[in-house]
């Protein structure tokens, strides 16, 4: 499962901003997201937090929401690029950054070529996506802010923000899709109100590029997607105007990095950024997932008062540590009061659980439990991929002292004497389709 990492937060001329660092790295990587952000929205997506990952792995990951928008200081009036450049810098250095790659799509692309121009010193690369200008009309073939690409956004605000509206604008190819938008209209209205979302679009009109674009001295990667929002015509003079600048046009609709081919991006700032290509390596293999909660936990803290609970947890998590070991399961994560484990073979999962299950009734306890195999991800002690999410989604929808498992394990442990009891289709939250669960019949 993505965690969300810590939010911290700086201040840059008496505003506060939100920030987080990921991971580690000899490089340090500043993402600048377009438009609106909420630092800690964005890890519920599945795809956009598998993007970040992705980034983190580069090098040290450090992102953040621009002032007026997210958790960042929401600001009366329109603040200028040259105030917003300057969250860069407080951000950089409450993370102890001294430079660093920076990397920004859409306004946070004008906002990175700012900063690069302003402190070159500070930027030891820049990659920028979906600048939103056009090529004027006229003798000088200046760049100007696109006034397609700010109508159609403000037009997308005004038609219903909180919506989702926006989404199929800057990822067409997701508007069918009823996981993503139900995210997407979380995300919209946590990251900033109806008329800070139409000030902050009317903030690109301002934008002037072409004296920050021959400005910058910073090795410089330009990417965008043929089809999307931001004309093609325009990403190629932009790149013609950075010097020594490297231009990557890939297929794609969507003007947003982290859906379409995902992957293709980040190969090309992999390969950027650190001279190699591809995706990080990762022990890829079969699990079976399983998580656990504690049923009614606040409730159980109430009755029993700090201490005597504090004894619960540690008789609780003695029981799971116990039975994990006897049924060779391998711990993972403990978030709170819950377990996160895996194991090598979906029988011998489902016959740890009940015995979870019924272990920790002897002291007074009902827990949820569910499980899911599918392929996970292994990079150091973190475990990731779809089927983390799979079995994490089953046991929330458990009911107490249930077990509950997907068709999957079902289909692979036919045979093993184990009963079933079907629970019907589900829609399991940031996971794609309809999954059918199964709950373990007791006895």
């Amino acid at each position: 499962m993505f965690k969300i990492p810590e939010t911290r937060f700086t201040r840059c001329d008496g505003v506060d901003i939100a920030y987080q660092v990921v991971g580690e790295g000899e490089r340090d990587i500043v993402y600048i997201p377009a438009f609106v952000s909420h630092l800690e929205v964005m890890w519920e997506l599945a795809e956009f937090a598998a993007f970040l990952e992705r980034l983190a792995s580069f090098g040290r990951l450090i992102t953040f929401d621009k002032r007026g928008t997210g958790l960042s200081d929401r600001l009366p009036g329109m603040p200028t690029l040259e105030e917003r450049s300057r969250d860069v810098g407080a951000v950089m250095d409450a993370a102890g950054s001294e430079r660093a790659a920076i990397a920004g799509w859409g306004d946070g692309a004008a906002v990175a070529l700012m900063f690069a121009t302003n402190h070159p010193e500070r930027v030891t690369a820049l990659v920028l996506g979906s600048l939103g200008v056009k090529v004027a009309d006229g003798p000088d073939a200046a760049l100007v802010a696109d006034p397609k690409v700010v109508q159609a956004m403000t037009e997308a605000i005004e038609h219903g923000w909180g919506q989702a509206t926006f989404a199929t604008v800057v990822a067409p190819s997701r508007a069918d899709d009823q996981r993503f938008l139900a995210w997407y209209r979380r995300w919209e209205r946590l990251s900033a109100t109806p008329n800070a979302a139409a000030a902050l679009s009317r903030c690109m009109l301002d934008f002037d590029a072409d004296p920050l674009l021959t400005a910058v001295q910073a090795p410089t990667l330009v990417l965008n997607r043929t089809d999307s929002l931001f004309d093609p015509e325009a990403v190629r003079a932009v790149a013609e105007r950075i010097p020594g600048c490297k231009r990557v046009e890939l297929p794609g609709v969507d003007a947003t990095p982290y859906v379409g081919n995902a992957d293709a991006y980040l190969d090309e700032i992999q390969e950027f950024l650190t001279g190699t290509r591809g995706a990080p390596d990762l022990d890829r293999h079969l699990a079976t997932v399983l998580f656990t909660d504690i049923v009614d936990s606040t409730r159980h803290a109430e009755k029993h008062g700090d201490r005597r609970w504090r004894y619960v947890l540690d008789e609780h998590h003695a029981q799971v540590r116990r039975l994990l070991d006897s049924f060779h399961g391998t711990e993972v994560d403990t978030a709170g009061d819950g377990f996160f484990a895996t194991f090598d073979a979906p029988a011998r999962a489902i016959r740890c659980a009940c015995a979870i299950r019924d272990a920790v009734q002897d002291i007074g306890l009902q827990i949820r439990t569910g499980l899911h195999t599918g392929e996970i991800e292994r990079q150091g002690t973190a475990v990731t991929g779809l089927a983390v999410h799979v079995g994490a989604r089953a046991a929330a929808l458990a009911r107490p002292s249930e077990v509950l498992v997907t068709s999957t394990v079902k289909t692979l442990v036919l045979g093993s004497g184990i009963s079933f009891t079907d629970r019907g289709l589900h829609v399991l939250k940031g996971v794609p389709g309809r999954w059918r669960l199964f709950a373990i019949d007791e006895g």
